[in-house]
């Protein structure tokens, strides 16, 4: 596993702009702090703008070879899910996905993968404001029933009674990937929505609102791949 800097540029409502920058192993789940291009110190995002929100994602956190998912952590939990991009491969500045007012003790955390992992990720974001995020591994042809990044719950666990609104999905698996992304299975197996899944390396994933669904317990959030 590589050892790459992983960059975000992130726009506050006072008009201020962070440039965050943090070497990371890859395969390896970090903090993304501010850089010190521009700052004295590296910092976490919650004690360098607290009290202020983050209003708009300038640049995605971008990784050089492979990235999956990042997020605003506060004690232990996501409170708003943050798309990612490659190096390269931004189309467009995005919107933060949640107005949050930063807090002492929040942090970004970011997963920077290999350009040849093949971690599943799927952002979701509910009706009521929960933002969560499933990923999961395929290691050959079959199913992958995707769990919590945190809690490990499946998705009929984590967000039962809950209606999904926005997502998206990310995999470098492409062709592999017999359904195109992921789909929700109910409890009787049968597909109640689903989301595409972008190759990052190819193209800037984007949230979007198709495929919206329902929660109950005992869903599975499944990506079926052919090899």
């Amino acid at each position: 596993m590589a050892t790459v800097t992983v960059k975000a540029q992130l726009l506050l409502n006072t008009g201020e702009v962070i440039s965050c920058s943090t070497s990371m192993v890859e395969g390896t789940e970090t903090e993304l702090l501010t850089g010190t291009t521009y700052a004295t110190a590296a910092t976490s995002i919650g004690q360098f703008a607290n009290g202020k929100v983050i209003t708009q994602l300038i640049q995605a956190p971008t990784a050089p070879n492979g990235i999956s998912y990042a997020y605003l952590e506060r004690r232990g939990a996501i409170v708003s899910i943050i798309p990612v991009a490659i190096d390269g491969k931004q189309s467009q500045p995005c919107p933060m996905p949640a107005s949050v007012v930063l807090q002492a003790g929040d942090v970004i955390r970011v997963m920077a993968s290999t350009a040849a992992s093949r971690l599943f990720s799927y952002n979701v974001i509910t009706s009521n404001g929960v933002h969560a995020i499933f990923s999961g591994i395929p290691t050959g042809a079959g199913n992958t029933d995707l769990t919590h990044i945190l809690s490990g719950q499946q998705i009929g666990q984590a967000l039962t009674g809950m209606r999904v609104v926005s997502h998206l999905a990310t995999s470098v698996d492409g062709a592999k990937l017999s359904t195109g992304g992921i789909l929700c299975l109910n409890d009787r197996g049968l597909p109640v929505g689903g989301c595409t899944a972008t190759v990052p390396q190819n193209l800037q994933p984007k949230l979007n609102m198709m495929g919206g669904y329902n929660v109950n317990l005992n869903f599975v959030a499944r990506v079926t791949t052919s090899s």
